[in-house]
This record gives C-alpha cells, sequence and structure tokens, in this order.
C-alpha cells in the first residue's frame, strides 16, 4: 500500500519520542563499533598497490613473518628443558609404609620374605630414577621434550625422558621384574599402587622463567623504515619484501592506536559518524514517510534492521572474521522493500551500509559492491508470493556483486591471472544466505505485525479450512467472494493498488455470515427468515454479520489487514433496505438511523475502498432485470457516485481519477461475468 502524508500540529511529546529514538540507536550502534583506529588499507602479495604514494610517518621495525618467527622458536625450544624438583622423602615414606604393611598383613598372604626385599629393591630403583604425575610423562613425549632438569639440593641433572617412570609405568616394572623367580599373580596381591608417589614435581615458575629467557634471545625484526621513507606507490606489485613492510605498519599502528588519547578521539569520531547517518534517516522519514511514525511496527523494523548489521560487522572484524563478503547485506533491503517501500529500503540499506563501512579496512570497495547489491535486490523482487521470486532475486544479487567486483578488480590488476576467484565464491555463499529471507518473513510478520504476500497468498488458498467451511455453510457468500475477488483484484492492478491485499480481504469480508447464513439472500432457496421478523430485528441481524466475521477472525488468527477489510466494507453505512422499508411503515414517525447503521470505521486504504465499491455493485448487479450495457453502466455510476456523496471515501487516499478507473474495471468485468449464453438447438428425430 503507498503511504500518504499526515500533517499534524507540533508536539513536545512526539519531539522527545523521536530524539528517543535518535540516541538509543547511536548509542547502540557505537558501543559495538571497535575503538582502536584502523589501518585502512588493503593488501595481497603479488597483486598491485590499489592506493596513492605511501610513507611512514614514524619510525618502526620490520617484524619477521610468523613462519620464520616459528621456525626459530622451534629451533631455540628445542633446547628448552623443564625443571621437576625431586622430593627424596617420597622415597622413604613409601617403602617404610610397605615395611609396615608387609609385617602388619602381607605377610600372611606372601611368607616368602624374598619377596619382601625383591620389592623393596626395585621401587629404590623406580625412585632413583624418578616418577611423574600421571600424564606429564605423555605430554612430555607430545611437545617432543627428551630430557628434564632434576633439581635436587640445588643441584641440577639433565635426565632422558626415557629414563623416568609414571606411576603406572613404575607399576608394571616391577610386576615384570623377574617373573622367572617371583610369580605376578603374588606381587599384584601386594596392592603396589600404594607404595608408588610421583617424587619428581613440576616447577612452573623455573620452567616458564628459562622458557621465556630461551625466546627472548630471538629477534622479531629483521630490519627498520625511518620516518619520511617512502614504502610503496600506486600500480606497484607487493612483493615479499613489501608485504612484510605492510604487514609490520599495520601491526605498528594497531599498537599506536591502543593508547587512551585515540581512544576517546575515536569514540568522538564514531559518534558523530553514526549520529550524522542516522539523523540524515529520520530526516529523511520525516519529509517523505512521516506516517511511519505513527506505525510502531514499521518503525521497530526499520530501526532493528539499521541497528542489526553494523553489530554485526562489528563482532565479526572483532573476532577475526574478516571475510565479510558472505554476509547477505541485500536481506535488509529486500525486507523493507517487501513490507514497505522501494524508496524507503534504498535509503536504510545505503545509510546502514555506510554504517557497516566504518568497521572495515576497504570502505570503498564495501560501499559499491552492497550499493549496487541492494539496488539489484530491491528492483528485481517488487513483490513476493513464490519461492521461485526469492530465488531468481538471489541470483541476480550474486551477478551484480560479481560484476561489480569484477570491474573494480580490472581497474585495479595488470594481468589477467591476478584476478581473485576466491571472491566469486564468497558471492555464492552469500546469494544462499540471502534464500534464508523467505523463513526470516514469518518471525518478522509476527514480531512488528506486518502482512507479507506470501501470507496473502496462503491465506487465499480455498483449501484451507475457512474457506471449505464457508463453501460448505454459506455456498451463495462463498461464490460471491470469489466473484468479488477477481472484480477487486482487477481493479487494485488498474489503478497500482495492492491487488494481492484486496484479492485476500474479498474472500473473507464476508465470513460473519457464516453464522447466520439463511438470513442472507445468496444463501436461501425460497425461505426467508426475514418475513417473521420485524424490519429492525432483521437490520440487527445483517449488521451483526460485521462482529461476527471479527469474532472468527480472532478464532483463526487472521491479519489485521485482513480483519481491516471485514470492518469497513459496509463503512458507518446504512441498512437501506431495512431502514427504507422501516420508514414506509412508520411514515410519521422521526426514524433514528442508529439501528440500522453498521459500527465503521469508513475505508481508509484504496483497497478497502475498492472492496466497498466492488461489494455494493456486485450484490446489486444481481437484481438488473437484464444485463445490458447501459443497464450494468448505470448502475455502476450510481451506486459510486452515492458513496462518494455519502463520504464514505473522505478517509482514504484514493481520487477522482482511481475512481474512474474503478468505475470502467467494474462495467468490463461485470459485461463479462453476466454476458448471454447461445443457447444450443436439440437434435430433431
Amino acid at each position: 500500500m503507498k503511504s500518504f502524508q499526515i500533517n499534524r500540529p507540533f508536539s513536545y511529546k512526539e519531539l522527545l519520542y523521536k530524539c528517543s529514538i535518535f540516541l538509543i540507536t547511536v548509542t547502540v550502534i557505537t558501543h559495538f563499533l571497535p575503538k582502536e583506529g584502523t589501518f585502512n588499507y588493503q593488501f595481497d602479495l603479488n597483486k598491485p598497490w590499489r592506493y596513492g604514494l605511501l610513507q611512514s610517518s614514524f619510525d618502526f621495525p620490520i617484524y619477521k613473518d610468523e613462519v620464520q618467527v616459528k621456525k626459530e622458536q622451534d629451533s631455540v625450544l628445542a633446547q628448552y628443558h623443564p625443571y621437576f624438583s625431586y622430593h627424596a622423602k617420597v622415597e622413604t615414606e613409601a617403602i617404610s609404609k610397605f615395611r609396615s604393611d608387609y609385617n602388619k598383613e602381607l605377610k600372611k598372604i606372601i611368607p616368602d620374605p624374598s619377596y619382601l626385599h625383591f620389592i623393596e629393591r626395585n621401587l629404590r630403583k623406580v625412585y632413583e630414577k624418578g616418577i611423574v604425575m600421571s600424564g606429564q610423562l605423555p605430554q612430555l613425549n607430545k611437545d617432543s621434550i627428551y630430557s628434564i632438569q632434576i633439581v635436587s639440593k640445588n643441584v641440577s641433572i639433565l635426565q632422558s625422558t626415557g629414563e623416568i617412570y609414571s606411576t603406572k609405568r613404575a607399576y608394571e616394572q616391577i610386576i615384570h621384574a623377574d617373573t622367572v623367580h617371583f610369580r605376578k599373580e603374588l606381587l599384584q596381591r601386594c596392592n603396589l599402587n600404594n607404595y608408588i608417589h610421583p617424587n619428581l614435581i613440576y616447577d612452573e615458575n623455573r620452567s616458564e622463567t628459562a622458557k621465556k629467557e630461551m625466546l627472548a634471545s630471538i629477534s622479531w625484526a629483521n630490519g627498520f623504515v625511518m620516518n619520511g621513507q617512502r614504502i610503496i606507490d600506486r600500480g606497484e606489485i607487493i612483493n615479499q619484501k613489501t608485504y612484510n613492510i605492510l604487514k609490520s605498519l599495520q601491526k605498528e599502528w594497531d599498537k599506536r592506536s591502543d593508547t587512551t588519547t585515540e581512544k576517546r578521539l575515536t569514540l568522538m569520531g564514531q559518534i558523530l559518524f553514526v549520529a550524522i547517518l542516522i539523523g540524515c534517516f529520520m530526516i529523511y522519514l520525516e519529509l517523505f514517510r512521516k506516517d511511519y511514525y505513527l506505525k510502531k511496527g514499521s518503525l521497530g523494523l526499520l530501526f532493528c534492521l539499521i541497528i542489526f548489521f553494523p553489530i554485526l560487522s562489528s563482532l565479526m572484524i572483532e573476532h577475526g572474521y574478516m571475510n565479510i563478503q558472505v554476509v547477505p547485506y541485500a536481506m535488509m533491503a529486500i525486507i523493507i522493500r517487501i513490507f514497505l517501500d522501494s524508496r524507503t529500503a534504498f535509503m536504510a540499506h545505503v545509510i546502514s551500509t555506510l554504517l557497516c563501512s566504518i568497521t572495515l579496512k576497504a570502505p570503498h570497495d564495501f560501499i559499491l559492491l552492497q550499493t549496487v547489491a541492494g539496488m539489484a535486490g530491491i528492483y528485481s523482487l517488487r513483490e513476493l508470493s513464490q519461492r521461485s521470486q526469492l530465488l531468481r532475486s538471489s541470483l541476480i544479487v550474486v551477478l551484480s556483486y560479481s560484476a561489480m567486483y569484477l570491474a573494480l578488480d580490472l581497474i585495479h590488476i595488470s594481468e589477467i591471472n591476478q584476478l581473485n576467484t576466491n571472491a566469486y565464491i564468497n558471492f555464492v555463499i552469500n546469494g544462499g544466505l540471502l534464500l534464508f529471507t523467505y523463513p526470516l518473513l514469518f518471525i518478522l510478520e509476527k514480531t512488528f505485525g506486518f502482512t507479507s504476500n506470501v501470507t496473502l497468498v496462503e491465506l487465499s488458498n480455498i483449501n484451507n479450512k475457512l474457506m471449505r467451511e464457508m463453501s460448505e455453510v454459506a455456498p451463495g457468500t462463498f461464490q460471491h467472494s470469489l466473484q468479488l475477488a477477481n472484480l477487486t483484484a482487477a481493479a487494485a492492478n488498474r489503478i497500482g493498488a495492492n491487488s494481492q491485499l484486496v484479492r485476500t480481504g474479498a474472500m473473507y469480508h464476508d465470513i460473519g455470515k457464516m453464522m447466520n447464513p439463511a438470513f442472507f439472500t445468496e444463501n436461501q432457496s425460497g425461505v426467508n427468515p426475514h418475513d417473521q421478523l420485524d424490519y429492525m430485528q432483521s437490520a440487527q441481524i445483517v449488521i451483526n454479520h460485521i462482529n461476527d466475521g471479527m469474532k472468527l477472525a480472532d478464532k483463526y488468527n487472521l491479519p489485521q489487514v485482513i480483519k481491516d477489510f471485514i470492518r469497513t466494507h459496509h463503512g458507518a453505512g446504512i441498512t437501506k433496505y431495512f431502514y427504507i422499508s422501516y420508514q414506509n411503515e412508520h411514515p410519521n414517525e422521526e426514524v433514528s438511523k442508529e439501528p440500522f447503521q453498521y459500527p465503521g470505521p469508513n475505508p481508509f486504504t484504496k483497497e478497502q475502498a475498492i472492496l466497498m465499491m466492488a461489494d455494493s455493485v456486485e450484490a446489486a448487479s444481481r437484481s438488473l432485470p437484464e444485463y445490458t450495457e447501459e443497464s450494468i453502466s448505470n448502475l455502476v455510476e450510481k451506486i459510486i457516485d452515492a458513496q462518494v456523496l455519502d463520504g464514505y471515501f473522505k478517509e482514504c487516499p484514493i481520487t477522482f481519477k482511481d475512481i474512474a478507473n474503478v468505475k470502467t474495471v467494474f462495467k468490463e468485468k461485470l459485461k463479462t461475468m453476466h454476458h448471454t449464453r447461445i443457447s444450443y438447438p436439440e437434435l430433431k428425430k
């Protein structure tokens, strides 16, 4: 539906409301933006430098690349030996406990004293070599550490890890030391684990200090760049040496931007940047879409989407996910286009793109790519009623990304083999993620109170439960609704209204008649129950089909836009048949219109106005004695002109030209609907 402007007097409450939206939006976006200064250059090895002359503005070292540093570290750490403290007391206590236990209990199990001496001797052997805690020995082997430093009484001894024991290995060593003279099952009954404890304890402080001293001996730089020194100029190919210099400059830049003063300046700049863009968008709404401020759902959707994508970009950059080409930024433009309008979709998309660009190192290319993709998404998907439309739109967005990226790439390369093909894979992933717009629409509809064309198409399916029930309970009303759906859709297409919306509204506008179908002429078959009632009672029953329709709409969870068609298709009009008949019976009485009047309101959208006109015209056309071009034309003119004179369309944005076009469509369609058929001849025998 197209928006129309609402002029209202100045209100401090409204100003406070808008200022609150502005402050909350700016605060939330700024909070998530990275506070460190950014190195705003993007470069790749063996690719041309895309920017102008780059000179160093301060002295900085040329850092070695990570591979070289890692190689040197591994070489130095090959000589690293962790420190373990030797505790002799553990051995003494363990052997003493074994002797005590042997004399008390184990002697009964193993009376042979040779076992006592055998176990003591082997316990001394494993303790002499050293026992470490469970899990430490496998970890030493995993870290390729083949020797350790054992510290005992301030004396350090280098010992191979192959000679030390874990508790499990020490136990097995004793059990299998001499299986010829000593029975294994008797040794196992001695519970030797009770006497095997670690006597080598890892000295973390001494070990880490030794490691740091060894790593400190490595030089992290292999050169120096002086202040004012030329680094690279536009078009030059980035070789390995230049690449290392640029990486070093980037690292030094990040270090320098980590100061408190720098962070404060960055924060001030970000607040100003975000405030300007959000302010521009709110000025746009004030000038061209002021009615959105009255619709909490529209305003909520717009600002939630504008906030979401900059936050997503900031979080991805903060956590090291630099490949943001896979993020479907065009989804925002498509969603706003489906629920609102193209102009607002484009403005919101551009604002969001500019907000996201502040987090990136190559903002210019990003802005160009996202602007083109957003425009492609908006104009390739005017409305969404089928999944195939979204698939086609996704394909167009991918092609737009690829074409724009290829154009930018061709501008900066010198040979065709320098093209970055990985980006096109990211664009395909982006298009795949864009397809998730379809299920996301349902969530957004329920959250912000919208109704998309997808939902309208689903509701207009005559096989759904409510429509099937209507066709069985009130078949005449059902047929009337189907004819009205076709009639209103044709008129909506002619004047640029939402044809799918008015079609669905027409199918549900009379569902209230299902409660008392026999009281409506289209469902009667010879018997009219109104003959047994007075005109005022009959009027109330007919009027109640509005309230009954609203109750059914609530029961079946119909969207608000469909409920509005139920409320407004008679507006605040009167049941003329019963009102005039009652007046004729009471000529001397001043008759009040209130008992004969529908609850309203009058239509407030083009689509509702079309339905009101079509409902009256289609119903009245059934009573024509003959269907000629003149009789149909006079009927249409008479009914719609009367509605205009009665002021039913004062509150909706429909023009006299629109009404004239609607009349033309109705005349054409009614002539087709009520055309005469030729009679077929009987076969003469």
